[in-house]
Formats: structure tokens, C-alpha cells, sequence
């Protein structure tokens, strides 16, 4: 039945991977239809989804924390019902602040309670095939531009953003709440699983001061923040550059479709070359891809880079929940991985808002583009100086 099981577990997974991500990054879909609609600036609007990773930062740790002692289900189901109402009573904001503070602070804190412990669940489900599996969850995060965001598309495309923001919650609590309530934990969890994994007596904070998670958590958010920026104004870009509404939003599924890909492809690189091996090549991909974007205008162009950038985000992201599992013991996995998550997630906050404010004040995305291509180096030369953290010996066990 585990065997099984864990491949289920995936699978659910994926969804919840797909429905969250899909849910909070549909704003960037909103962006445009909002700004005409009621005026408000697109730094204004895009700060909400900045408000969103700062609040996911603390709320990935606590809930994946949280998850180490209560199991994946009841945060999973928390978060599930905080991700849909956020989202549903954004749609009735009446003032800029009053969205930013909504749709920030409930969807922020709803989705951080999914990724950490949904990936911290499945990596523990797997001592082989860890790569694969964690990047075929995160694979139904790259499905969300083809399912979501066109969703959401057509929803504001025949009814006003009020009611198409709604419909987006309703869908998210529709998908993500059957699908929560069918995880269950790792038997990896048992105590004598964990005693015999070694490390047992090692706490999370120890753990968040070793070297290894030090340089783990700087790339993650080096990584974040060279393509927080460029996923979410993709779209905008584009519009920018001349390219219609609705084709720029197919520039986002193609981006997203080569992010499906580059899971695959990396989750398998890394379990034949190992995790390290893979993060630095991707990282590498990233951030030339990411500079690459300064150069586009034309749809064909656009279309090319984003499979590039696309593979490349896609592929590296699973990647870290890989390194911290071989460095850490089982029962830190959720602590570990949410403050690394929250590391992260500081990244990912200043995409959205820098690009809104470069693009307020430059009329251009030019310089948002040039940032992301140094920042992604940066996160290179970080990646190489990787050390797996010493796990120490398994208990020896007592004579009778």
C-alpha cells in the first residue's frame, strides 16, 4: 500500500501545487483589467503580490514547523480554506489598500502553509527517486499558466475582475480542499524511523545555523528574486511591447509548459548527477535567460526565451527540497524546508514591486531585466560553495 501510495500522494500533491500557485499568481492576469478598471497604479497593485511573499516567508516556516508535530493534513486544509477566502474577498475590495491587504496578507499566508509542507511530505515519502518525485509535484505548479491563468483569462475577458477573481476562489476551494484531505504522513515519521535515520537529537534551530542551510537559503533567494520579477511582468512586458492581450498571456502558458518540462528533466538529471550538479547548470540557464528578456520584442522572440527561462526556473526550484533532505534528518524536513521557503520568499517579494516601480518610473522593464541577469550570477557563485551538512551516526541500540 505505501509503494502505492506515495505515487498518489504526488499526484494530490501536483493539484495542490497547480491550484495555489495558479490561485495568487492569476493577479498577474488581473494586473492590466484592474489598473483600467479602477485607476489604481500598477505598483499599487502589483505591491499585493509583494505583500503575498512577505507574508508566505514567516507563514512557511511556522506552518512547515507546524506540520513536523500535528502531520501534513490539517495545515494542508488550513491553508486550502485561507488560500479560496482570501482570494473570494479580494474580489470585493473597495480601495487599493484595502485589496493589498487582503489579498496579500490571506492569500500570502494560505499558500505558505501549502509548498513546505506539501514538499516536505513527499520527499519523505521517497528514499529513491527523490529528485523525480519532488519535481513532479512541483511540476503541477508550471501547469498552472496553462489551466489557471487562461481560466482566469477568459473569466475577465466576459465578466468584469470582481466576479472573475471570485470564480478563481471558488475554483481554488472546489480542487484544493478534496485533495488536502486525502494526505496523509510519511511512515518515515515513525520515531524509530526517525532514530534509525540518525540526527534525532538535532533541533531545527541547529539546523537553521549550519553552514549548509546558510548557503542553501542565500541561493534560494538569490534564485527567487532573479525570476520573481520577470514572471510576473511577462504579460505587461509584452502588452508594452505591442503584442495583444491575449497572446501575451499565451507567452505566460508557453513559459509555463517549459516549466513542466524542465521539472522532468532536471528531477531525472538529478538523481543520475546529483542535486548540486543540477541547481548550478539550471541556475546558470536562469540567469542568462533572465537577461536575455531585455532584448525582446517581437511575439517569436518572447516565445523562444520563455521556453529557455521557463525550463531553467522550473527545473531548479524542487532542487533545493533535495539538498535540504540530504542534509538534514526526517522529522526537520518542515521546519527546514519553511525556513528556507521564508528565505526565499523574501526573493520572490521584490520582483513584483521592483517592476512595478521601475516600469512607474522608466515607462520600460529594461532595468528589471538587468537586475535579474545579476542577481541569477550571484546565485551561481553561491550554489558552488554547497556542502551537505554532517547528519552524524544513527543511535547505536542498547543491550537488553
Amino acid at each position: 500500500m505505501s509503494a502505492r501510495y506515495r505515487w498518489i500522494v504526488v499526484a494530490l500533491g501536483a493539484l495542490l501545487g497547480c491550484m495555489s500557485a495558479g490561485t495568487m499568481f492569476s493577479l498577474a492576469v488581473f494586473l492590466d483589467p484592474i489598473a483600467t478598471a479602477t485607476g489604481w497604479s500598477r505598483a499599487g497593485i502589483s505591491s499585493a503580490m509583494t505583500i503575498n511573499f512577505l507574508a508566505m516567508a514567516p507563514a512557511s516556516f511556522l506552518w512547515g514547523a507546524l506540520s513536523d508535530r500535528i502531520g501534513p493534513r490539517p495545515v494542508l486544509l488550513i491553508g486550502s480554506l485561507l488560500l479560496g477566502f482570501g482570494t473570494a474577498l479580494s474580489s470585493r475590495a473597495n480601495s487599493l489598500l484595502e485589496f493589498q491587504i487582503v489579498y496579500g496578507l490571506l492569500v500570502g499566508i494560505g499558500t505558505g502553509a501549502i509548498f513546505s509542507p506539501l514538499m516536505a511530505t513527499v520527499i519523505l515519502w521517497f528514499e529513491r527517486q527523490r529528485s523525480l518525485a519532488v519535481s513532479l509535484v512541483s511540476a503541477g505548479m508550471a501547469v498552472a499558466p496553462m489551466t489557471v491563468s487562461p481560466f482566469a483569462r477568459w473569466l475577465v475577458s466576459t465578466w468584469d475582475w470582481r466576479t472573475a477573481l471570485l470564480g478563481v476562489g471558488l475554483l481554488a476551494w472546489a480542487t484544493m480542499i478534496p485533495a488536502a484531505l486525502c494526505i496523509r504522513r510519511a511512515p518515515t515519521m515513525t520515531a524509530a524511523a526517525r532514530a534509525a535515520a540518525g540526527g534525532a537529537d538535532m533541533s531545527t534551530m541547529q539546523a537553521l545555523r549550519t553552514p549548509a542551510f546558510m548557503v542553501i537559503a542565500l541561493t534560494y533567494f538569490c534564485c527567487c528574486a532573479t525570476h520573481a520579477g520577470p514572471i510576473f511582468h511577462t504579460v505587461s512586458y509584452a502588452i508594452t511591447c505591442g503584442i495583444a492581450p491575449l497572446a501575451a498571456v499565451t507567452i505566460y502558458s508557453v513559459e509555463g509548459l517549459a516549466g513542466l518540462f524542465g521539472r522532468l528533466v532536471f528531477g531525472l538529471a538529478g538523481d543520475r548527477f546529483g542535486a548540486k550538479s543540477a541547481l548550478v547548470t539550471g541556475l546558470m540557464i536562469q540567469a542568462t535567460a533572465a537577461g536575455t528578456y531585455f532584448f525582446t520584442s517581437h511575439i517569436a522572440e518572447f516565445y523562444a526565451v520563455a521556453i529557455v527561462f521557463g525550463m531553467a526556473y522550473g527545473g531548479v526550484m524542487p532542487l533545493y527540497a533535495v539538498l535540504i533532505r540530504e542534509s538534514f534528518p526526517p522529522h526537520l524536513m518542515g521546519g527546514v524546508m519553511g525556513a528556507a521557503s521564508l528565505v526565499a520568499n523574501l526573493g520572490m517579494a521584490l520582483g513584483p514591486l521592483a517592476g512595478g516601480l521601475i516600469f512607474d518610473q522608466f515607462a520600460s522593464y529594461g532595468w528589471l531585466y538587468i537586475g535579474s541577469f545579476g542577481i541569477g550570477w550571484g546565485a551561481v557563485l553561491i550554489a558552488l560553495t554547497f556542502r551537505p551538512a554532517p547528519r552524524g551516526p544513527a543511535p547505536l541500540a542498547q543491550p537488553a
